[in-house]
């Protein structure tokens, strides 16, 4: 009678050992299922799909402390582009120049005053010349809000009797504002100012 006892209470141990491992086993089978349910809606939450030309293509998202230099960088060179590059049209100059003042603060404004006032641009009008600008380097330090960037670049000026090449410094800072259509990086270029500009090659036409 006492062995059949001891031999109940042994299957009863066993089992309760099997139902307690299931039970944990059960648990940690749960508790990774919901690990790996919510690590892929956060992926998948990251991703974004876009139709152009009839194509899907996939884009994902990102903090923008990831992309501040790169984001910066094309802020500044988008801002030179369309500061620097001039026409002999004054729609041209001035559609150019408006964008341009969007991405910067009064020190842009007040340097595009002064050439205005001191007959710049009625002189590219009038002697038909043409300017664009060749970006060689931008260099951003994001260490420090404001960012203090630094942009060398290369002017060409196409006259009707030549074409000069200058070389373009310019330095000032970035600051964060809101993003909106005018200012899709959501910089300002803030105390402009170019450091050099001098001619570096003359080539007659």
């Amino acid at each position: 009678m006492f062995s059949k006892t001891k031999d109940i209470d042994r299957s009863f141990r066993h089992i309760r050992l099997f139902t307690i491992s299931m039970v944990l086993a059960c648990a940690m089978i749960s508790t990774a299922a919901i690990y790996l349910g919510l690590d892929a809606a956060s992926r998948s939450g990251q991703k974004v799909y876009l139709l152009a030309s009839g194509k899907v293509l996939e884009a994902y998202a990102s903090d923008r402390k990831d992309n501040i230099p790169v984001e910066a960088r094309d802020h500044v060179a988008t801002f030179h582009r369309l500061f620097f590059t001039l026409a002999p049209d004054d729609k041209v100059i001035t559609a150019n120049i408006s964008k341009a003042l969007y991405l910067a603060d009064g020190s842009a404004k007040k340097q595009y005053e002064d050439l205005r006032e001191s007959g710049f641009f009625t002189g590219v009008i009038s002697g038909n010349i043409s300017q664009d600008i060749q970006i060689d380097s931008i260099h951003v330090d994001i260490t420090a809000h404001p960012y203090l960037f630094q942009c060398r670049a290369v002017q060409r000026i196409v006259r009707p009797t030549s074409v000069v090449s200058r070389s373009l410094v310019t330095e000032g800072y970035l600051r964060s504002v809101t993003r909106s259509d005018n200012n899709p990086h959501g910089f300002l270029i803030e105390r402009w100012h170019t450091t050099e500009n001098k001619d570096i090659q003359i080539q007659t036409r």
